[in-house]
């Protein structure tokens, strides 16, 4: 099974948000998709269960107390595993997830106190032995993004010098909350609305389909 680590150290990142969705493309894909929420919060459990009505539901497995637990209840037959990781979570709170994970994907929203406490948060990422021998891929994404401000800019110009790729840069909109709120994602919509927020996750997923 694929499984995708949605971690940072900053509460209100955009974690939910980012796991939700890919579990709902997962989903919407016709793979077997479970949604690991090791939140306190249970935020991602809640969408789930919201969600359980429909042909793309997504199986919710709580993994806030024990992650090792959760990991050996996962079923047999899942296709693909996304994480919701705790929010103020470092690398050595992660330890089970790391280690099972194929990729790592780290929201950073345009402000001081994200940036910089995403750098402390990459800088322990960055002593996993995964990691280290480049096993462990990771991927920035640029979340809540106004494009035209100087705000924006400036965080993208920054992460980009950072040793970790922006895979996808999503635009500041309501919609996400919304969304979230009715165990829903943009991939469950076709209308021309949404067709542009659709775009922005399409780097985020090409980076997630490479081997």
């Amino acid at each position: 099974m694929k499984t995708v680590l949605v971690a940072s150290s900053k509460g209100g990142a955009g974690k939910t948000t980012i796991a939700t969705h890919l579990a709902a493309h997962a989903a919407l894909e016709g793979r077997r998709t479970a949604l690991v929420d090791a939140d306190p919060q249970q935020s991602s459990t809640r969408w789930a269960e919201r969600r359980a009505a429909l042909e793309s539901a997504v199986l919710p497995v709580p993994g806030a107390r024990r992650a090792k637990a959760a990991w050996k209840s996962l079923p047999e037959t899942t296709q693909r595993v996304v994480v919701d990781a705790p929010a103020g979570a470092m690398a050595e709170d992660l330890g089970v997830w790391l280690e099972h994970a194929d990729a790592v994907v780290v929201p950073v929203q345009p402000s001081a106190l994200d940036l910089d406490a995403t750098v402390h948060f990459l800088n322990t990422l960055a002593q996993h032995p995964r990691v280290r021998r480049g096993e462990l891929r990771v991927g920035l994404v640029a979340n809540r993004m106004k494009p035209w401000t100087n705000a924006s800019q400036a965080t993208l110009d920054l992460l980009g010098q950072w040793p970790y790729p922006v895979v996808a840069t999503l635009r500041d909109s309501q919609a996400y909350v919304l969304l979230v709120g009715l165990g829903r994602s943009l991939f469950d919509y076709r209308s021309a609305q949404v067709r542009d927020h659709q775009a922005d996750w399409a780097p985020l997923l090409k980076w997630l389909g490479r081997p």
